[in-house]
């Protein structure tokens, strides 16, 4: 849906019948714009001022050409035999010249086809779908933190504040160590909970592709917070057997964004490595990583994050790409670590109790907002229409010699992308995109959607937003996606995909049960 409810294609008229279509429809809008208060009329006739714009500049090689072929048609269809036949003379006396170009043509598109990127394509991905005896209702989270006797009544009341005002819903997901009383925050209990997230999303995963174990030759696994020995990674590796020259990797405390560096990694590798298989799993771990303090700032990630996990199966062969879902189209990175608040924004530390939680600044919001913006400044040359580059670069050009005062130009990111996944990182981070976006609700839905009946699922959040509208059967072929992540560190991490075909939902997808419950009312 590229700007569909915004913009409305122009009429045809290309007939007569549709030229009195396109008059009648004129004067039915003219009609209701004279009923419309001013500053609304100002903002319908800017509307199809500007998508007359767009449509000029996104046509214009085309109007411009056109006229050129028609003429060099006309001259063509003009030459007689006679003239046929001195044009190859002509060409006999310049054949050296043309050999020299046409083996410089060859030589230039054989280094070109050598050297261009290889097309990495998702074939398939899986979300793990915890069993329901681990759903944490409010009154059962709110039962549990007071049972536990380790929260005094100012931090309960600051949990039940976060909790009501979180965009969670009453079906989210809590490891099983954190159902019984006292919790159990062991090592075992960890691995249990690692596995059991992993293995569930892998066995979907080769369950749905055919695809053997033995035939991954390039495996990267992300959990910020849970790094144990040997590393995930290789529990997987000897869960299912996998051959023992793959190119395994592990990252940890890399934060929520980690799931795009994953993607990332794996592509450069599959850039070196020829026909093989790429599988990336993201994931976070909770049973380990439950503050029990009363630190205010520390006391929101327990209201926050659930479990969840995903399992992405990549692949350069060629041959994949007609079953493949989605085409990686590109992943941009920004990294703001080199700033001292951005870095601390999202810190793991002990209280003055000495217990273990990760603190959240008051500037977080900020932060994001100022790696989004260098994020999409990157992306957006890429991606947007020549059009909406032309309206930002006057606008640049207006501030920096005319008016610095003057508002800067959003871009309208609805003209490059048709779906968004925004990381559920809660209710404010959605609300904050969708305001300096310019996205409507539907833009949105998806992620607001995820986080009220999974959480916050760190690095996974955005494939259970992804696999939301695809249960909606909204993507269609051609359309692009547009995934968005933050991270500690502090990080923004976007990466585009483009279907390849329309896409249904599997049988086992992690919304199955409920998407006709879905899109539901929020209450603020």
């Amino acid at each position: 849906m590229r700007d569909q409810e915004s913009n409305p294609p122009p009429p045809s008229s290309s007939t007569t019948g549709g030229t009195a279509t396109s008059t009648a429809a004129a004067e039915t809008e003219q009609r209701k714009q004279s009923t419309l208060p001013p500053n609304t009329q100002h903002s319908v006739k800017l509307k199809y001022l500007k998508l007359g714009y767009h449509y000029f500049v996104t046509h214009i090689l085309t109007l411009c050409l056109t006229p050129l072929i028609v003429i060099a048609f006309m001259h063509a269809s003009q030459m007689n035999y006679e003239d046929v036949q001195n044009l190859d003379v002509q060409l006999q006396y310049n054949l050296v010249s043309i050999i020299v170009f046409s083996t410089i043509l060859v030589f230039g598109a054989t280094i070109y086809i050598m050297t261009r990127p290889r097309p990495v394509y998702l074939v398939d991905y899986s979300c793990y779908l915890p069993p329901n005896e681990l759903k944490v209702p409010y009154s059962k989270f709110m039962g549990h933190s007071k049972l536990t006797g380790d929260f005094d009544e100012s931090s309960l009341e600051f949990q039940r504040k976060i909790l009501e005002r979180s965009g969670l819903g009453e079906e989210t997901y809590l490891p099983e160590a954190l159902h019984t009383i006292p919790a159990m925050p062991t090592m075992e209990k960890a691995r249990e909970e690692a596995e059991k997230v992993m293995f569930g999303a892998l066995d979907n995963l080769f369950k749905n592709t055919k695809v053997k174990p033995k035939d991954i030759g390039v495996l990267v696994v992300n959990c910020s917070l849970f790094n144990p020995t040997p590393s995930l990674s290789a529990m997987i590796v000897n869960k299912y057997k996998l051959r023992g020259n793959i190119k395994s990797f592990n990252l940890g405390g890399m934060g929520c964004s980690a799931g795009i560096i994953s993607i990332d990694l794996a592509r450069d590798m599959l850039q070196i490595h020829r026909k093989t298989y790429a599988i990336v799993v993201s994931m976070e771990n909770i049973t380990q990583n439950w503050y029990f303090g009363n630190k205010k700032s520390m006391l929101i990630p327990n209201c926050l994050f659930r479990v969840g996990g995903a399992a992405i199966l990549l692949s350069n062969k060629r041959s994949d790409k007609n079953r493949a879902k989605y085409k990686l189209v590109h992943v941009i990175r920004t990294h703001k670590g080199a700033e001292d608040t951005a870095f601390k924004c999202v810190y793991q530390e002990q209280d003055k109790n000495g217990k273990t939680g990760v603190s959240l600044s008051k500037d977080l919001m900020a932060i994001a907002g100022n790696a989004l913006k260098t994020n999409i400044t990157t992306l957006g040359p890429l991606v947007l229409p020549i059009s909406e580059q032309l309206l930002f670069f006057a606008t640049l050009m207006a501030r920096r010699f005319f008016n610095a005062k003057m508002k800067a130009y959003i871009p309208d990111f609805k003209l490059a992308f048709d779906h968004f996944c925004i990381h559920a990182g809660g209710r404010a981070v959605i609300d904050e995109l969708e305001k300096n976006l310019q996205l409507s609700p539907l833009h949105v839905e998806a992620s607001r959607m995820t986080l009220h009946r999974f959480g916050n699922t760190s690095s996974s959040s955005i494939w259970y937003e992804l696999a939301y509208t695809e249960a909606k059967t909204r993507v269609r072929k051609g359309n692009r996606i547009w995934q968005i992540a933050f991270g500690s560190g502090f990080k923004c991490n976007s990466a585009v995909w483009e279907a390849l075909r329309n896409v249904k939902p599997p049988m086992d997808s992690p919304w199955a049960d409920c998407i006709d419950k879905y899109p539901m009312e929020l209450v603020h």
